[in-house]
């Protein structure tokens, strides 16, 4: 397990470092939990019981409304944190935690946190840098989706998926692969997917974002 959560908490979190001492202390505190697809690993409503990580697959990020309509706001991949505004403050989850594969996922329960945020020089200030950094951008989405046109709306989205650790290297010929769905981009750009569909063949025809199965291309800044 211990290489597995290192993996983790260097994609996550790299500027923190723990020693020998602090995984031996660490690691009977933290539970991995193997989900297939299709599982929900927390629901909206619902009190998250721990801070999770994943380790493998992908969690997807989703809101329910009374009327059973859905809306994928994110789909979170290896090497992320997520459900820590629920966990910290005892509140109930804003958004449904779904596998879309085979998935595992490590919790970092009451115990595992307070050792991590008490014991490990460094990691609370990292982990609020990088809560922090997502919460600037999930404002920004709202700012945008008030006042500005919709192409700056996706544009503001595929830098959100960027960052989110989603963008692959560079090609030979400049460009990168984002991960992503229409579905996704129109739920986080708080567009239409056909207005999201209708961007991107503007987008392809000037020579910048392409679409692709399973994603977008996207030329290298």
């Amino acid at each position: 397990m211990q290489d597995d959560l290192s993996a983790l908490l260097s994609a996550s979190l790299p500027s923190v470092s723990l020693s020998a001492a602090h995984w031996r202390a660490l690691l009977p505190l933290c539970k991995v939990r193997k989900l297939a697809r299709g599982s929900v690993l927390f629901t909206q409503g619902q009190a998250t019981p721990a801070l999770f990580g994943m380790l493998a697959g992908e969690i997807e990020i989703r809101f329910s409304t009374v009327d059973g309509d859905v809306s994928v706001i994110e789909h979170v991949p290896p090497g992320r944190l997520f459900g820590l505004s629920s966990f910290a403050s005892g509140h109930p989850s804003t958004f449904d935690a779904l596998a879309t594969q085979a998935t595992r996922v490590v919790a970092f329960g009451p115990a595992a946190y307070e050792y991590l945020m008490d014991e490990v020089p460094g990691f609370a200030r990292a982990l609020m840098g990088e809560f922090a950094r997502r919460h600037h951008g999930a404002l920004r989405m709202l700012e945008a989706s008030r006042h500005r046109s919709a192409m700056e709306r996706l544009s503001l989205a595929l830098e959100q998926l960027a960052r989110s650790g989603r963008m692959g290297e560079a090609d030979a010929e400049g460009w990168r692969f984002v991960r992503t769905t229409q579905a996704e981009l129109a739920a986080t750009a708080n567009l239409s997917r056909q207005t999201v569909n209708g961007l991107i063949g503007e987008l392809a025809a000037q020579q910048k974002p392409r679409a692709a199965y399973g994603g977008l291309w996207v030329p290298a800044a």
